[in-house]
């Protein structure tokens, strides 16, 4: 019972810590000296704080003597200059000497001579990125005045291991664009004036002491908690690994000065706002361009090739990056997959569908606008070909090429319907945070996802662990996989994964758009919107069937009517065998506000018969003069939604046998 009653904190440092004090890394340039000041001015010195600060500063000219000299008149703890392979004690700020780069490893710091020339130096990244690795979750970082825009990686880095970061309020900075840099990141937990910082930064870290009052393990407070996270987000974190979410709910109470999980729980009943501040902390949005380099390398050059290799000219190549936050990663695939296809001289289509829970970063991937910290990511020539400089000269805008190359939209990958038939699956650093029963159900739904052969990029942690019956290995050290032809028990888990996250249509299309869609949307916002799950054809239109937005290849199932000179028009559009139905659908959903369906429709093409699935969903949009709904066509062959279907000669060749057969389907 004792164990039980441990508050969370402890439970973590016996597991991870590897010292009992924190690290807080604290990063200046220009203009610091004086937030260095203020900041240590406003430490207490009773009772001592029990942490080590380590001060890597841009200012080479600044003799550290003198810096050490200043500082120690504004603070009790001991300022000492960096020494190679100096342990680390509490109580004590660390000062990097001049031309030197600084890593922690073990709660030892080592001195190392810098590799880059005299301003193409980040020793403050160089840094953050070993604080990351050393500390972890429990790792610190401080962003105060300064120019250029060392520090966003290492703030990036530190998110990515659940640590905290601060940021000096700019309006308090001489030079602002250093924490201008970090607070573009998207990764800032604080942004304060120096003096503001160390009450913050106490409270985080006393914090959790206050647990050791409450039954921090209470399983049913923290339960009720992820119940009203569903229900208000309507996204499940139960099978995401605990420590991450304890951790999250252990900041989120440091900031109210609350003392447990009920008094949490209280605090998400009586101010719905802090739900939503919950799931923004809950949400690992770090990412780079081309993060991994020597892994996009090998992307690059021994698998794309073989995309492009004797594919029929027209055809589409068809990607889906999971879990794309703000969408570097997405945009970074569809610049290798253009220079390929250059290479290749292929005409084919690239059609890239990027996901992520988070709709805050889908806006961003959507905008395609980004900050200049990302030039160091890229190199010069695609910088210039596939990016345009704003007019403020303040950030970069991914060129138009490139951006209709993908499609955003918010979803759930382990609750929300796959796409299909794609040639690669990008998944990166998002399985990192999962408990492994969600891994098991996530592997076989890429395996169903991709083509046979086709291949999934998995991030530096991650493996396909017991689902490697599904994958064959293709580069271990990139993690890269080539999907393989199952049947049997793999064949059946693969299914059962399907059928655990698959949402009928006429469950899902309706709330996500109720949900997600505004006036200020554009149409094509509004349609990507609803093609959360959608990999065939699908239109927009209004009650009249005039389209508005058409998204896919949709000339299996339309085609121009002769004469045609009006707005194009669905129902006139229909192949024959299709127009009846489409018809008595639109009508029917117009009048139901439901979304209708119609099964084994089978549209004449050029002497064959087709047999689709078809479906009519309201869209949700109040700016619309009049109701909009999405139409969209399946492939029937392609078993999205029942088990099986009847063959042809179970289906009939007449109108009343699919009749029947429609009514048998839906009783």
């Amino acid at each position: 019972m004792a164990a039980r009653k441990r508050s969370v904190a402890n439970h973590l440092e016996a597991c991870e810590a590897p010292q009992a004090f924190p690290v807080v890394g604290i990063g200046s340039s220009a203009g610091g000296l004086s937030a260095l000041e203020a900041f240590f001015t406003a430490m207490p010195a009773d009772p001592e704080p029990g942490i080590a600060f380590v001060l890597v500063q841009h200012l080479a000219s600044e003799p550290k003597s003198v810096l050490a000299e200043l500082l120690q008149r504004h603070t009790s703890l001991k300022v000492l200059e960096v020494v190679d392979g100096v342990r680390l004690e509490p109580n004590c700020i660390y000062l990097l000497p001049a031309q030197h780069d600084v890593t922690l490893a073990r709660g030892q710091l080592s001195l190392t001579e810098p590799a880059e020339p005299a301003g193409q130096r980040f020793p403050i990244d160089h840094f953050f990125l070993s604080l990351a690795d050393d500390q972890g979750w429990r790792s610190i970082g401080v962003i105060l005045s300064g120019n250029g825009r060392d520090g966003a990686d290492g703030v990036r880095a530190i998110k990515e291991k659940g640590g905290m970061v601060m940021v000096q309020r700019l309006n308090t900075c001489q030079y602002p664009s250093m924490p201008e840099s970090a607070l573009a990141t998207g990764q800032v937990d604080y942004q304060l004036s120096p003096a503001q910082m160390p009450a913050q930064l106490l409270a985080c870290l006393n914090g959790s002491s206050h647990w050791r009052l409450q039954t921090a393990w209470d399983r049913m407070a923290l339960s009720k908690i992820l119940i009203k996270l569903r229900d208000q987000t309507g996204r499940d974190f139960s099978e995401y690994k605990s420590n991450t979410i304890l951790r999250r709910i252990e900041r989120r109470l440091a900031a109210h000065g609350l003392t447990g999980l009920e008094a949490y729980l209280q605090l998400l009943e009586q101010e719905p706002s802090e739900v939503a501040l919950l799931f923004g902390d809950l949400l690992i949005g770090v990412t780079s361009f081309f993060r991994d380099p020597e892994n996009f390398l090998a992307l690059e050059n021994r698998v794309l090739p073989s995309l492009f290799a004797d594919r029929p000219a027209g055809s589409t190549i068809r990607c889906w990056s999971a879990g794309c936050s703000s969408g570097e990663e997405a945009y970074s695939l569809a610049i290798l997959l253009k220079e390929q296809m250059e290479l290749s001289q292929q005409t084919c289509r690239v059609q890239i569908f990027a996901t992520d829970l988070d709709q805050q970063a889908i806006s961003v991937a959507r905008s395609g606008v980004y900050p200049l910290s990302i030039a160091p990511h890229l190199t010069p020539e695609r910088l210039d070909r596939f990016f345009t400089l704003e007019p403020n000269g303040l950030s970069y805008r991914v060129h138009p090429a490139i951006r209709d190359m993908l499609v955003f939209s918010v979803h759930d990958m382990g609750c929300d319907p796959p796409f299909s038939r794609l040639d690669l699956v990008v998944c990166r650093n998002v399985m990192i945070y999962m408990e492994s029963e969600l891994q098991k159900r996530l592997l076989p739904l890429f395996h169903y996802a991709l083509k046979p052969g086709g291949t999934l990029f998995l991030g530096t942690s991650e493996a396909v662990g017991e689902n490697a019956d599904l994958f064959q290995t293709f580069d271990r050290k990139a993690r890269l996989f080539l999907r393989t032809e199952v049947s049997g028990p793999p064949a059946r888990r693969a299914s059962s994964a399907l059928a655990s996250v698959y949402r009928p249509l006429r469950e899902a299309i309706p709330r996500e758009l109720a949900s997600h869609l505004s006036p200020q949307r554009t149409l094509r916002e509004m349609t990507e919107e609803a093609l959360l799950s959608l990999v065939e054809p699908a239109v927009l239109v209004n009650e009249r069937g005039d389209i508005l937005y058409l998204h896919g290849r949709a000339g299996e199932y339309l085609e121009p009517s002769p004469g045609e000179t009006k707005t194009p028009n669905v129902l006139r559009m229909a192949r024959q065998g299709l127009q009846r139905e489409l018809m008595s659908a639109l009508r029917e959903c117009s009048s139901s506000e439901v979304a209708v369906f119609r099964r084994a429709v089978v549209p004449k093409t050029k002497g064959n018969d087709l047999l689709v699935h078809l479906a009519v969903c309201p869209v949700a949009n109040p700016a619309a003069e009049s109701p909009l709904f999405l139409v969209r066509f399946e492939d029937a062959t392609r078993l999205t939604f029942d088990n099986h279907w009847e063959t042809a000669a179970e289906r009939g060749d007449g109108d009343t046998d699919r009749r029947v057969l429609d009514l048998k389907h839906e009783l």
